[in-house]
């Protein structure tokens, strides 16, 4: 700082500014006047621009009146500027506005720093330096002009010894003198100040002011004592670490620093907090830091310049022995102060040069606006234009507004001059040329000054000289240095104008608005994008739109999403492909998925606003590798949502292949949002385009056949049903569109037209659609024509028949044909299958409506299925009984209509199948697809009750015996008041059937009832039949009745009420257990007892008491064993481990101590017999379903 004041002259007559604790302000008039003497001093006597004795009255050397002079100039040019101060003049005081502006104009920002915080201890805070140094945009982009090297074409700019930034200066002693640039000293940037998104953080350090002055430097200096690290700068350290071990192949010591340093995010630099770009990697920073080395203590901090008493004593040494040139060597002191004086000369050159380029450019707009002024005579009172210019020049020397006191100027001159269009042209160029290019400033067209209407300003009625106003009003204290003061003092007047100046503000305010809150700024974006002139800022202002928000959420991508559709109705497809395309496409695959998923759902907002080439290729290739590398499910949902889109415009048919592989891609992903979004926006969107094309009928649904033919055909061993499911769910999407185009395509399409009323289209017509686009009235049009077309096509199936219908006829002739030929193939007991099968049928016969569901499907079930007594002993018939076709034509077919007739014929059909399978003895598989897939709606519950009635009271045992079969199917889904009064009392009815085989086949069901019945008297009227079978004498000797009882009650007894089967179910199975010993049949004996085996095991994972442990558990084990023994011992082997275990749990429940606990010793044993048990489990080939009861927990 001291070597940027003035210098006191011989007999300390000079005033240092920052030294003075006097009042700056009073003297500002004075300092200006003094100025503007030294220029026209300058200007007048035709000095070299060049020469040293150019100087301006900055110059301390000249202020000071120094004897020395120069070495290597004359001592006439060295001296000339001391003039003023030899005859013991005061020199005159620069204001510390002008100094600071000075000093952030020629990048001496470090210099600027340490004003600012002298200025903020001694509370004169300079509004200019607060708002330059707490603005983190000055620091972004480190390319300021370095000190002393001035604009390019500017003689003197290229004066050896600049300050940092330059080529190091090789000294008289042949060493180099390192120094770097102010701007790249990181300790004088506070970067903690704004964070990522905005927000202020606190800075925990201690501020810079509260240190002393001297002390601080000495702090800096040193190279010895470092500040401590600040969070800020350990992350980015933590960065650039990371990315140098990951450059190095260091991966694991990689992986294990980012997992110390979990709060960081090492894949990205904006991550950090730093509003800065990247820095380079750690090794450049390593080979640069040679050009950057710390000054030894003998050196002096240049940064922060030498001190005034310093100064003092260094002069006379270098007045003399200075030689005439640099080649000679110097101390290091020297040579620095040679170098500083020089970067003062050529600063002050510099500024010779700035203010005679402004005069000229004064005095050559004053030409022409004397010339316009004389053209258009002012309404007010004339005046002299050499002295309107005189006060305009006092307005540009003194820095103040140059709008303010232009206008003020007429006031006082009472003069009324037109606004001109580009109000900028006031301004003093050189206020804009430092922040803007020259090709974004508006210049002053010389015919536009009278385009404007007149301005008149009331004049005060005194007799005050101009200078005197504009020295009044260099008091109101305003700002046009800076950026944003440049901004402010010029009003854009156009529209233009306004979409220049929003250009360059826009990528300022951005990072400075809450990321929660910078939606706001869409608009005023979107509409900069639209209207600027420049690509190059539009690409910029785009680009900011879609990195707004860091992750934007759904409500903030829709308001992207809204104007970026809005910016496409403006500027058209061209400016759509080359501008909004490109953004999307860098952030393809960004690391955020919410920014993936803007760019997903961008393709498919913008699709109508591009050319139609670009739809088909680059957007559709950007959503092809999205759908296929994606792994968040949101996104390829949205992927799959613009794909149907793209697939409403476009129209080249060579990428119709493209879209069916696509199609089925998206069919086949594994996430349901994503298979969901297939079947409501893609499918039906590429089906539009296929029927468009033709390839509905003759492509589309049979390619999708014959992809489930063939997974028949190679699925006999193990069907693939995820695929069926895949493929038919296809097919049942497709059968809105292909009603449309047999409607479309019909022969009474040319008669339907819209006169007289519409007719009404039922609620219940069609199946509820998954989305709009498979609503038939949407793809049709309307559904008024809608309703018409159905009107006659109901009369054209009832009344004309389908004679040259050529679509309509493919349907009956081949779709149905083929699709009833696949359902004989598939697997009778794959309940899946089953059902998408019947809800396919399901949706085809409503779509279709009933008068073809009568006339066109059932005969076509009925010719195959040809149910009739004459077929009993027939093997085709009955093979095509035990297939999937009965359980698929009954829920699928006979189910579209719930009318009373179609009711009968649902009742008569499964009664026919019932018998005839049972007087076949034929399998009952496809029945009880029937049966289960009915029995999950409730509203066919009555109807399959009245079916098994039939069968109770058929004439055949046979019958009533698969009658009562059927019974144990329907009970779990039966609400207990149809239990109660249709279920038992038909089930009492076929235990006492004359037949033995039928009471044996109602056992089951009256388990299933003793497992899902809740109600009391239900379940005594139970308990009491199945008491009856076991202690009735009659039935000692049935073996398959003991051998269904035990079946039954390993089945049940884990689900069962507790107490029936404490009291019950446990007690007969030792009886049943005793009596096995007895058996002289072994074969007999071995299946009872290997029943019963199932039967324990599946109980033993219940809680038994320790009552019914000793009294019926254990002994019916023991008796068990006693059988295993001799008929199977690798039964007995696991039976033995089982009683066991059961042993040790009455012991341990025996011995005193609190409920629950064990010794380490029996739970030990009790975990070894368990794991011996499993082990013996997995050996033995037992029934899986028994095996797999074992471990069922109680319901």
């Amino acid at each position: 700082m001291a070597a940027m004041a003035p210098g006191g002259g011989g007999g300390g007559s000079g005033v240092n500014p920052f030294l003075s604790d006097s009042d700056e302000d009073d003297d500002e008039v004075a300092a200006t006047e003094d100025r503007r003497a030294g220029l026209r001093l300058g200007a007048g006597v035709g000095l070299d621009p060049g020469s040293a004795g150019s100087l301006s009255p900055q110059d301390p050397m000249g202020l000071g009146g120094s004897s020395s002079a120069r070495p290597g100039l004359p001592a006439e040019a060295s001296a000339a500027p001391a003039a003023p101060g030899a005859g013991g003049e005061t020199p005159a005081r620069l204001s510390i506005d002008a100094i600071a502006a000075q000093l952030l104009r020629d990048q001496y920002l470090l210099t600027a720093l340490e004003l600012h915080t002298e200025l903020l201890e001694s509370g004169r805070e300079l509004p200019r330096l607060r708002d330059y140094f707490s603005n983190p945009g000055n620091f972004e982009r480190q390319s300021g002009t370095p000190p002393g090297m001035g604009a390019p074409g500017i003689p003197g700019s290229s004066v050896a010894g600049g300050a940092g930034g330059r080529e190091p200066s090789t000294t008289s002693g042949g060493g180099q003198l390192n120094r770097a640039g102010s701007i790249s000293t990181l300790d004088s940037l506070d970067f903690a100040r704004y964070s990522d998104d905005g927000n202020r953080e606190t800075d925990e350090r201690v501020a810079e002011h509260e240190v002393p002055l001297q002390e601080r430097k000495n702090y800096k200096s040193s190279p010895e004592i470092q500040e401590p690290i600040k969070p800020l700068e350990k992350r980015a350290l933590n960065f650039l670490v990371n990315e140098f071990l990951l450059k190095n192949n260091y991966k694991l010591t990689s992986i294990t620093f980012s997992d110390e340093n979990d709060d960081q995010d090492f894949e990205l630099w904006d991550d950090v907090g730093l509003n800065i770009p990247k820095p380079p990697d750690l090794l450049q920073l390593y080979r640069d830091f040679g050009n950057h080395q710390v000054t030894g203590k003998d050196l002096v901090d240049v940064a922060s310049g030498v001190d005034e008493d310093e100064l003092e004593a260094l002069t006379p040494i270098l007045g003399n022995n200075v030689p005439p040139t640099l080649d000679t060597p110097l101390p290091i002191e020297n040579s620095l102060l040679v170098q500083k004086l020089e970067d003062k000369i050529s600063l002050l050159n510099n500024e010779k040069w700035s203010l005679m380029e402004q005069i000229r450019r004064l005095e050559s707009e004053m030409d022409i606006l004397k010339s316009e002024h004389f053209a258009t005579p002012a309404v007010g009172d004339s005046v002299q234009p050499s002295l309107v210019w005189s006060s305009q020049k006092d307005s540009e020397d003194s820095r103040q507004s140059p709008v303010v006191n232009s206008s003020d100027q007429e006031k006082n001159k009472d003069v009324h001059l037109e606004k001109p269009d580009g109000a900028d042209s006031f301004i003093p160029k050189e206020n804009s040329s430092d922040s803007f290019p020259m090709k974004e400033r508006e210049e002053l067209p010389p015919s536009s000054v009278s385009s404007k209407t007149t301005l008149h300003f009331d004049q005060p009625n005194r007799k005050l000289s101009p200078a005197f106003h504009q020295a009044l009003l260099s008091f109101c204290r305003m700002s046009a240095d800076s950026r944003l003061g440049s901004e402010v003092s010029r009003i854009a007047d156009s529209e233009k104008s306004v979409m220049l100046m929003l250009g360059r503000c826009l990528p300022h305010i951005v990072p400075n608005v809450l990321l929660a809150k910078r939606e706001e700024l869409i608009p005023l974006i979107l509409c900069t994008a639209c209207l600027h002139p420049e690509p190059k800022e539009r690409d910029q202002l785009l680009h900011i739109l879609f990195n707004l928000i860091k992750r934007p959420d759904d409500e903030q991508r829709q308001m992207i999403l809204t104007g970026c559709v809005a910016f496409a109705r403006h500027v058209g497809p061209t400016r759509v492909e080359a501008e909004l395309l490109p953004q999307c496409w860098e952030q393809i695959n960004h690391k955020y998925p919410e920014r993936r998923l803007l760019v997903a759902e961008s393709c498919g907002a913008l699709a109508p606003y591009l050319p139609k080439e670009i739809r088909s290729s680059l957007v559709l290739s950007m959503l092809q590798q999205m759908l296929m590398e994606d792994k968040a499910d949101l996104v390829r949902e949205a992927v799959i949502k613009s794909l149907g889109i793209i697939m409403g415009y476009i129209d080249d048919p060579d990428k119709y292949q493209q879209g069916f592989e696509l199609l089925l891609s998206a069919l086949g992903d594994p996430s349901e949002r994503v298979v969901s979004a297939t079947h409501q926006v893609f499918l039906p969107a590429y089906a539009a385009w296929t029927t468009e094309l033709g390839n509905l009928q003759s492509h589309l649904i049979p390619t999708l056949l014959n992809k489930i033919e063939k997974l028949l055909r190679e699925g006999e061993h193990g069907l693939d049903e995820h695929k069926l499911h895949m493929y038919l769910s296809a097919l049942q999407s497709l059968i809105p569109s292909l009603f449309a185009l047999v409607l479309q395509n019909a022969p009474f399409s040319s008669k339907a037209k819209l006169h007289g009323e519409v007719p009404h289209i039922e609620v219940t017509r069609f199946p509820r659609p998954m989305s709009a686009l498979q609503d038939v009235s949407t793809i049709i049009g309307s559904r008024e024509q809608l309703a018409v077309l159905l009107q006659l096509y109901d009369y054209q199936l009832e009344h004309e028949g389908t004679t040259g219908w050529e679509s309509l006829l493919w349907v009956v002739n081949q779709l149905l044909p083929q699709l009833i030929e696949i359902v004989g193939k598939i697997n009778v007991t794959s309940t899946a299958c089953v059902h998408e099968f019947s809800r396919f049928f399901w949706r085809l016969c409503r779509t279709f409506g009933k008068i073809f569901t009568n006339t066109k499907v059932k005969p076509q079930f009925q010719e195959i299925l040809r149910l009739s007594e004459e077929n009993i002993d027939s093997s085709a018939g009955n093979g095509v009984l035990t297939k999937a076709t009965v359980p698929i034509y009954a829920t699928g077919v006979l189910t579209c209509y719930i009318q009373e007739e179609d009711r009968k014929l649902l009742v008569g059909f499964l009664e026919d199948v019932m018998t005839l399978l049972s007087l076949s003895h034929a399998p009952l598989d496809s029945l009880k697809a029937s049966f289960v897939e009915l029995g999950a709606n409730p509203a066919y519950h009555e109807l399959l009750l009245t079916v098994l009635w039939y069968g109770v009271v058929h004439t055949s045992a046979l019958v009533r015996c698969t009658a009562a079969r059927m019974f144990e199917l329907l009970v779990k889904g039966v609400n207990e008041t149809l239990v109660a009064q249709r279920v038992v009392p038909a089930l009492i009815t076929l235990s006492s059937d004359p037949e033995i085989s039928v009471r044996i086949a109602t056992i089951p069901a009256f388990g299933t009832i003793m497992e899902t019945v809740i109600q009391r008297e239900l379940l005594e009227r139970v308990k009491m039949q199945l008491a009856s079978f076991l202690e009735d004498p009659q039935y000692q000797d049935q073996h398959s009745l003991h051998t269904e009882v035990i079946r039954t009650f390993g089945r049940v007894g884990p689900n069962a009420e507790p107490r029936f089967r404490d009291e019950f179910v446990i007690p007969h199975l030792h009886k049943l257990a005793l009596v096995n010993n007895l058996q002289i049949v072994d074969s007999k004996r071995l299946d009872i007892a290997t029943h019963l085996f199932e039967a324990f095991s599946a109980l033993s994972c219940c809680f038994i008491s320790e009552d019914l442990m000793v009294n019926h558990f254990l002994p019916g084990l023991r008796c068990l064993r006693t059988d295993m023994e001799h008929l199977s011992p690798e039964h007995e082997v696991i039976l033995s481990s089982m009683i066991k275990e059961c042993e040790q749990k009455v012991e341990n429940k025996t011995v005193q101590e609190p409920p629950g606990s064990m010794s380490i010793a029996a739970s030990l044993v009790s975990e070894d017999t368990k794991t011996k048990f499993l082990n013996k489990m997995g050996q033995l080939t037992t029934s899986g379903a028994m095996l797999a009861n074992v471990f069922q927990r109680k319901k």
